[in-house]
Formats: structure tokens, sequence, C-alpha cells
């Protein structure tokens, strides 16, 4: 690091000590923000699943081939279509007597592969654990009745049945704090910078060399009148 990178970097520095006020300003505004969101105003959301094979029908062999595995992966797209159908959404919401239209249901379901398996997870998502529960086994339960019908299998198995959630799964306060105080720490640093750019005041014997082009013939240095021992003298350059 050469004398100019350092020059710089001291600059930079003091920038950052003259507003350090702004940085902590900003940042700490963030995270008490953050934190009484995160606390105080976010309802917590709680996850459950419920897992279920659909494979080869009952009547064909019973030999399984390499590409029936490939064909119902392949198919996983549309069991996933069928299970957030507005069809099973408002028999689910008839059945279960909820207080919510089928495009409310389908926010809170997502339904995807394992990997690359046959088996869908049926991920539901909501305020209430149980009605979480509830909603994910008993979605389970119609989509087999309807994709018994429409893809015309017989081989559709639950295998694991949705349980009551114990913890949220959002919001997470500790993560939301944590990005506050980055976030509030760049905004509070461009800020800053922005302010010092801004400022095309002349403050140090190095600023009229540096922007001026001037040698230095001399300094006043900084004094208190004996008068007003508050009143501070200023500071001149010739």
């Amino acid at each position: 690091m050469d004398e100019m990178e350092v020059i710089d970097l001291r600059e930079y520095m003091d920038v950052i000590r003259k507003r350090i006020w702004i940085i902590l300003l900003i940042t700490s505004l963030a995270v008490i923000t953050s934190a009484i969101i995160s606390f105080y105003v976010l309802d917590p959301v709680y996850e459950t699943y419920t897992t279920m094979m659909v494979g080869k029908t009952k009547s064909q062999e019973t030999t399984v081939e390499y590409s029936d595995v490939l064909l119902s992966q392949k198919l996983v797209k549309t069991y996933s279509e069928i299970a957030k159908s507005t069809v099973v959404s408002r028999e689910v919401i008839k059945d279960l007597k909820l207080d919510m239209t089928p495009e409310e249901l389908k926010d809170k379901v997502n339904v995807s592969s394992v990997r690359d398996t046959e088996i869908i997870m049926i991920k539901v998502q909501d305020t209430d654990p149980k009605v979480a529960r509830n909603i994910a086994n008993h979605l389970g339960k119609v989509f087999m009745t309807h994709v018994t019908k429409i893809m015309k299998v017989d081989n559709v198995q639950i295998i694991d049945r949705a349980e009551t959630p114990k913890e949220p799964v959002k919001p997470r306060p500790q993560l939301n704090i944590l990005i506050a105080g980055v976030l509030g720490i760049m905004i509070s640093l461009g800020i800053v910078f922005l302010l010092e750019y801004l400022d095309n005041t002349i403050k140090t014997p190095q600023d009229v060399e540096k922007y001026l082009g001037l040698p230095i013939m001399g300094a006043i240095p900084m004094f208190e009148e004996e008068s007003d021992k508050s009143e501070k003298g200023v500071k001149a350059y010739a």
C-alpha cells in the first residue's frame, strides 16, 4: 500500500468519524424498528406437511421399469396442479368450514417433489398450527380422490401424515434484526459520504493545496479569548 492509498484511507476514516452519530442513529433505528415489527407486529406462521406417492396402477404389471419412474417424476407437476386446483380447494374449504377463498387457500399451499422420487410433498402454512395440520391432512385425502378420477390411477398412498408444528417458521427475529443492522450501516455510510461529497467548504490546510492549488503561507491556530473562555477563535489560512 503506497502513501497515496494510506492518505485516502485516512480521509475515509475521518469522514466516518466526523459523522459517526449519523451511522449510529440510522443503524439503531433500523434495528429497533425491525425488532418491534418482528416481535409485536408480524404474526407467527407455522408450517407442516404430508407426503404422498402416486405410482403405477395395480392393474399393471408389478415389475417397475426405469421409464415408469421417470414418467411418474414428470407427472409430479401435473399432480401439483391438481392438488392446488380450485375444485380441490373448494372441497377442502367446505369440509373444514374454513373462512377463506380458494385463492387464499392456494397461497397457503406448496406442492413439490421429494428430490428425484415419485413422492410429492404438500406443505401448508398458517398462523394457526392446528389449522395448518388439518388443511394438509384433508387436502391429501381430497387430492387422492380427484387424482384417481382424473389420472386413472389407483396406487395413491399417504406416506406421512401432517403433524401439529410446535415452532413457527417465520418471522425469524434474529435474522431480521441482523439484516436490518447491515442495511442500516450500508444506508448510513451512503448518506455520510453523500453529505461529504456535497460539502465543498475548505476545512484543512491540505484542502487549500488540494483544491485551490495554492501554497500554504501560514495558519492561525485555534485560541480562546480571555474575555470569554467559551468563545473559540477561528482558524484562517493565507
